[in-house]
C-alpha cells in the first residue's frame, strides 16, 4: 500500500485518524447543545437550532475554533470538553503506529484542524505529542486544511517535498485539497468514529488498521 522508500515526511491528522472521532461527534452534536441549554436555561428547541448553527460553519476556521464558540455561546468550551475527557482516546492501533513511526527515519508532523486550545487538551490527555517532530494547527496557518492556503502556509512553516509526503486523514475534503496542492501519497480512514458505521472514500485508499502500512 505504501512504499516507505518514497516517503520523507508523514503528515498525520488528529481527530478521526489518530484519535477516535466519537468524542468530537458526541461533544458537538449532543453534549455541547445540551449543556448550552442547561447553562442558559433554554428549552430543547434551542439545542436543535444550535446543532444547525454549528453545522453551518463546517469546513471553516470558526467550525474548529473553541475561542469562536466560547465567545458566541458564552460557555467555557475547554471545561465542557473536560466533562467528556473519558471519551478521548486512540483509534484501534494508532498508538502502536505512532510508536513504530517514532523509530522510523521519516519526519512526522501532526497537522490538525483543531485550534491550539483543543489540540493542547488532547495532547495533555493522550501524550500524543511525544511521538511527533512538530505540531501544526490550522489556527497557526490562518486557514483550514480544506483550503489551498493551509497547504501553502504549511510548506513555508514546515518545509517538505510534497511529492515525497504522506498524508493520513479521515476528511475527504482535506484529502482532495492536499492532492490538488501536490501531496503525493494519501490515505483515508475507513472508520473514524468507533460508534458509527465505516465509510468508503471512493477516490482514496482507506485504512482499517495502521498495521497494514507498517513495515516488517
Amino acid at each position: 500500500m505504501i512504499d516507505w522508500r518514497h516517503i520523507d515526511t508523514v503528515l498525520l491528522d488528529m481527530d478521526g485518524t489518530l484519535l477516535d472521532l466519537h468524542f468530537d461527534t458526541h461533544f458537538w452534536l449532543e453534549h455541547l447543545p445540551r449543556r448550552y441549554c442547561e447553562i442558559h436555561q433554554l428549552d430543547a428547541s434551542h439545542a436543535r437550532a444550535l446543532v444547525e448553527r454549528i453545522l453551518s460553519e463546517r469546513g471553516t476556521l470558526n467550525w474548529y475554533s473553541l475561542h469562536y464558540w466560547q465567545r458566541e455561546l458564552e460557555v467555557d468550551m475547554v471545561s465542557l470538553k473536560r466533562e467528556l475527557s473519558h471519551l478521548i482516546g486512540y483509534r484501534s492501533d494508532a498508538h502502536e503506529f505512532l510508536e513504530w513511526l517514532h523509530d522510523a527515519p521519516q519526519r512526522v508532523v501532526l497537522a490538525t484542524n483543531a485550534d491550539r486550545a483543543g489540540m493542547t487538551l488532547k495532547l495533555e490527555l493522550t501524550g500524543l505529542g511525544r511521538y511527533v517532530d512538530a505540531l501544526v494547527s490550522s489556527e497557526d496557518m490562518g486557514a483550514p486544511k480544506e483550503s489551498p492556503e493551509f497547504w501553502q502556509a504549511l510548506l513555508a512553516h514546515q518545509p517538505h517535498d510534497p511529492a515525497r509526503t504522506l498524508l493520513i486523514d479521515d476528511n475527504p475534503a482535506v484529502l482532495g485539497c492536499a492532492r490538488q496542492s501536490g501531496i503525493g501519497h494519501l490515505l483515508g480512514i475507513r472508520q473514524p468514529d468507533s460508534q458509527r458505521e465505516p465509510i468508503e472514500l471512493e477516490e482514496f485508499t482507506c485504512l482499517d488498521r495502521f498495521a497494514s502500512v507498517m513495515r516488517a
